[in-house]
């Protein structure tokens, strides 16, 4: 058993401090409110950060920056959006936020984004059954793996669509050299608090230039006209970051290289010690040059055929607890299994590291295969279904140690039979 318990990626503070340097500046000159020095300087840094004269706004959470992206490129109700249907689900529920439609799109197999060949026939087909084209299209760094951005921008330039790039899990990936967030018409951050940087809860949207920027920060800060009262001519929200959050940010924004370099490093141990073990795949970037994925997290896949220990009590009883989430803020679910779930060998590994003090996790489970999205269109080729019957997340995080990834292999290698 582990001395202590390993997380899949939990928050790393840098060693100097910094980030209760930056934040014991707000409290004491009192800027503790969801505007200050803090988040002007959080900004710049990202700014900088992602290159491309692009213009940052730090938001409250990722999927305030996706919902802001929305209403910019203009989608409202009975518009259709298309969505990457393997991903969390912040990247597709903000569209029904706004009356509107996502249309899933399933994945490449080699990168488990996007498909471009299916993007193309979902926005044909929508045009032909609707006589509309869709809203924005909006692929996903899965777990911080680039997405085919050359291949989506040139089928959404040539039916005038625009991207909103959902890199959450993807801070400090880069496809060709160039940061992910800063293709398309927009970018979409996340520094929840596990993620490659975190504010505690967090977010931002990259915009092309000051006039978005600008347009994005009303939209973000409740829409108020200029008067000496309040006056709104549109519907805004309350969702910019606090000056204490992007304190967190800032600090954190020091040692953000350090942390992508450290998720490739746990990568690649994780690749040497287990490409001799039957069974396992580590999955890793295409080796054609153009992605250079942060690895926010590893990722496995299990070939159906291997006996794990335990495997005759998956899915036997009803999980009481978040796995993996917030404990407290699930809905206890009335049985123990559903249509669509990870093999009953992914299931009893991911018991028996836990049992070990790992903490590992099923894949995201594909958006179409939501019970709230039944009867969503879908433009299918099973590549995410066969993903998330097989796959599982690995701990990757800063806090994760070389020894640490050799105790997780060899956990895996005890729960193996035969």
């Amino acid at each position: 058993m582990a001395d202590k318990r390993i997380y899949l990626c939990l928050a790393h503070m840098s060693d100097a401090g910094l980030e209760q340097k930056y934040i014991k500046e707000a409290f004491d000159t009192n800027w503790v409110v969801p505007l200050g020095p803090n988040v002007n300087g959080f900004e710049k840094d990202l700014e900088s950060f992602c290159g491309q004269n692009k213009r940052v706004v730090a938001l409250s959470s990722g999927t305030s920056a996706v919902h802001l992206a929305l209403i910019a490129c203009g989608v409202g109700p009975g518009d259709e959006v298309c969505v990457q249907s393997f991903t969390f689900c912040a990247s597709s529920h903000p569209i029904t936020y706004l009356g509107a439609t996502p249309i899933f799109i399933d994945s490449e197999r080699d990168t488990w984004n996007m498909d471009p060949e299916l993007l193309e026939v979902a926005i044909k087909d929508r045009i032909a059954k609707t006589a509309r084209k869709p809203k924005a299209i909006v692929p996903v760094a899965l777990y911080g793996m680039p997405y085919n951005i050359d291949k989506i921008m040139a089928i959404a330039n040539k039916y005038d669509i625009p991207v909103i790039e959902d890199a959450a899990e993807g801070f400090g990936s880069r496809w060709k050299g160039q940061v992910l967030g800063t293709f398309g018409k927009y970018g979409v951050l996340s520094f929840n608090g596990n993620k490659m940087i975190t504010t505690s809860g967090g977010g931002a949207l990259i915009t092309n230039n000051e006039d978005e920027w600008r347009e994005i920060m009303m939209y973000a800060t409740q829409y108020r006209e200029s008067y000496p009262y309040y006056q709104h001519e549109k519907i805004g929200f309350n969702y910019r970051m606090s000056n204490i959050c992007a304190g967190i940010g800032r600090g954190q924004m020091t040692v953000a290289n350090d942390h992508i370099a450290h998720h490739k490093k746990v990568q690649k141990l994780y690749e040497d010690l287990l490409k001799e073990v039957e069974g396992i795949t580590v999955h890793s970037q295409p080796a054609t040059g153009e992605y250079d994925s942060n690895y926010w997290l590893c990722t496995i896949t299990i070939d159906p055929k291997l006996k794990i220990k335990g495997q005759e009590n998956a899915y036997k009883t009803i999980v009481q607890g978040a796995v993996g989430g917030a404990a407290g803020v699930i809905h206890v679910a009335d049985s123990a299994t559903t249509d669509c779930q990870p093999n009953d060998n992914v299931e009893a590994l991911r018991v028996f590291m836990d049992a070990a003090g790992i903490e590992a996790r099923p894949v995201w489970k594909p958006m179409h295969k939501q019970p709230v999205y039944r009867g969503a269109p879908a433009y299918l080729n099973g590549v995410s279904e066969d993903l998330f019957k097989i796959s599982m997340c690995l701990p990757a995080g800063p806090c994760v140690k070389d020894d640490d990834v050799k105790y997780i292999v060899n956990i895996i290698k005890d729960a193996i039979e035969g």
